[in-house]
């Protein structure tokens, strides 16, 4: 068979079966034993098929994903978080939007703690929306910050999303993970910027708001130091020890895990029934994704071996584009589809093709991961299945319209679209501080 056709048969088979509502994982299974029936062998292609699955998720760079995210699961249901969030309120005072400057600063911080984007954005709605909303700030700025300080969550370590791009696409977690930090931080920083300018322009937008009058500085600053400091110092350790190299990604996972866990019973806040919530909700995810990481590497090894992926990567080569014009290209693709897919489907469809592509042009692989995971954090708020904007619609209260979160979301949409711009101008923004790394 040629490579289009069989291109084509595996395209068309996942795409359709997709248009029909069948979940992304079966999706790939059911063009994953297609394939291996046509291009390994009928019988024979299926046990193939089996061994490369088991292959696949042998992989010990693979033991971050669960570790990570248990991290920000026992944080979050032990409800270190929300305290963390009311210590960052206290402290801030006398700045426009102020409750909107906490969505961004406390976003940040539980982003840094958690890796989860649907967490992030379903706990900072539950939490400061309504409040915003009864104080009169306008929907636009009470839920723009909030969706748009959720998707950091896929940039700042600890991200299980970047552990699996780095493994899918043979990119190093380490690099990819530290790669990720200046990216998030000054999206972070673009969204206070954002806010504050348009509060002092516009003042109706956001209400005048005075924090509670608090005797003394050490008592605004106490909270902030008893329940933020110790948290951010579990970032600190994680993020530092990638940074020297004396640790393994694996390794500061299982660091970061067990110093939460430690932070839960020093603030008292463990109870086992927490505690079994948060490996249930653990296991649920990580089964998920490694899942997924079973049909996306089968998938790309069956393009390979059917010749789909040599034959595409000799029609782009004979196009004779320059490595700018190829990456720019490849950001445009993730931005389309990130309209209509989720992150994880769109990993699992590009990546076989985007990385020998980026090989053979001798693209910075960091940086192209760095620029992808921005691109798949901006599908996260676009229209129509960002998948900020249906966690958002939950947890909103019913006046609020869908297109008025649609609004909300628009303005941080484009702040991250120009903070894409300069990392495809500036590169060391995502390779800087990995190649700091020992």
């Amino acid at each position: 068979m040629e490579w289009y056709w069989a291109l084509l048969l595996m395209l068309g088979l996942m795409f359709g079966l997709m248009a029909v509502g069948v979940p992304v994982a079966f999706t790939f299974l059911g063009v994953n034993l297609v394939g291996a029936w046509i291009f390994l062998g009928g019988e024979a292609g299926l046990g193939q098929l089996v061994r490369n699955s088991v292959g696949s998720i042998t992989s010990f760079s693979l033991t971050p994903i669960p570790l990570f995210v248990l991290m920000g699961e026992v944080l979050f249901h032990t409800g270190l978080a929300f305290r963390a969030i009311e210590a960052i309120e206290r402290l801030i005072a006398r700045l426009p939007g102020r409750l909107s400057v906490v969505s961004v600063l406390g976003g940040t911080t539980f982003a840094a703690l958690s890796g989860s984007t649907i967490a992030n954005t379903a706990m900072m709605g539950g939490v400061m929306l309504p409040e915003m909303l009864k104080r009169g700030y306008h929907p636009t700025l009470a839920m723009g910050p909030i969706m748009a300080v959720g998707g950091i969550a896929m940039l700042i370590p600890p991200s299980a999303l970047a552990v699996m791009l780095g493994s899918l696409a043979g990119i190093s977690i380490a690099q990819l993970l530290i790669g990720g930090i200046l990216p998030g931080l000054l999206m972070a920083a673009c969204f206070l910027l954002y806010v504050i300018i348009r509060c002092r322009l516009d003042p109706q937008l956001a209400p005048i708001d005075e924090a509670a009058p608090v005797a003394g500085a050490w008592a605004r600053w106490k909270p902030f130091v008893r329940d933020v400091l110790p948290l951010f110092s579990i970032f600190a350790v994680v993020v530092g020890s990638m940074l020297a190299g004396w640790a393994s990604p694996t390794e500061s996972a299982a660091i970061g895990a067990v110093a939460s866990v430690i932070a839960t019973i020093c603030y008292r806040a463990l109870t086992l029934r927490a505690l079994h919530k948060s490996l249930v909700e653990t296991a649920r995810v990580s089964v998920v994704i490694l899942f997924v990481l079973v049909a996306s590497t089968t998938f790309a090894q069956l393009l390979s071996f059917s010749g789909a992926t040599s034959g595409l990567l000799g029609v782009v080569s004979e196009l004779q584009l320059s490595p700018l014009m190829l990456v720019l290209g490849m950001l445009l693709i993730l931005l389309v589809l990130g309209c209509v897919i989720d992150q994880i489907s769109m990993m699992m469809i590009t990546l076989p093709f985007f990385m020998p592509l980026a090989n053979a042009a001798g693209i910075d692989p960091v940086w192209l991961g760095v620029m992808m995971l921005v691109s798949m954090e901006l599908g996260l708020l676009t229209p129509p299945f960002g998948l900020l904007l249906m966690v958002m619609q939950s947890v909103a209260p019913p006046p609020i319209q869908l297109r008025q979160i649609y609004a909300a979301a628009t303005p941080f949409v484009l702040i991250e679209v120009a903070v894409l711009g300069l990392i495809v101008a500036l590169p060391w923004l995502a390779v800087g501080l990995p190649r700091l790394m020992h």
